[in-house]
């Protein structure tokens, strides 16, 4: 039977933290990376964190969008990963605490149709400083994860979630097998599989 592999983006399918990208642009870099690296390790609360830290980049132009879009880099070992899966039937899909107006081009790349991300809320060319709609954090994570196998008719069994920190703890929990990509210490704490080598080629030789 096909499996559901469900993949985190920043630090996981790709490089970079985007929101850290963006606070580079937005010269918060310091502020926002404190708060990031709390949010990662499970010390505060998802949701909060990220309202604190899309507020500190209120009247960033869009331009920074493109700018950091073009600056992220996927992981080793990404392409083969998603091409061989794809190749084989598997279903793969991204769900990220990150945001839509960045991944979207690069999960294009990759054919990945599925996702899920936050978005940015917009004003006459500039970031408010506020996230559009629910946010997602690791409850909207792993909600996602049971959605898609439900609508694809594979059984949270045969499930796959790759992810790196704490905000992927729960989809981690939920899926078949919850694999720990080059993680923080809470994520890899729950982890079914732990990947240490940062190639994500690796996750076929462990699941």
């Amino acid at each position: 039977m096909n499996k559901v592999f469900l993949f985190d983006f920043d630090s996981t399918l790709i490089n970079e933290e985007v929101i850290d990208c963006l606070a580079a642009k937005a010269g918060v870099t310091e502020e926002v990376s404190g708060i990031t690296s709390s949010a990662m390790a499970g010390e505060i609360d998802f949701s909060e964190s990220l309202i604190r830290r899309v507020s500190l980049l209120s009247g960033l132009s869009v331009t920074a969008l493109d700018e950091v879009r073009a600056s992220i880099t996927l992981t080793k070992g990404a392409e083969e990963l998603i091409s061989d899966l794809q190749a084989r039937g598997d279903l793969v899909a991204v769900v990220s605490g990150g945001f839509t107006e960045v991944i979207s081009p690069k999960l294009d790349t990759l054919k990945i149709s599925r996702y899920r991300a936050n978005s940015l809320e917009i004003i006459d060319g500039k970031l408010s400083g506020k996230v559009q709609g629910k946010i997602i954090d690791r409850q909207a994570k792993a909600e996602f994860l049971r959605e898609i196998a439900s609508s694809s008719g594979i059984p949270i069994s045969n499930t796959v979630a790759i992810g790196d920190g704490a905000n992927d703890i729960d989809m981690i929990q939920t899926a078949g097998i919850g694999v720990a990509f080059c993680a923080k210490p809470a994520l890899i704490e729950v982890a079914d599989r732990v990947i240490n080598t940062r190639d994500l080629r690796e996750v076929l030789k462990v699941i």
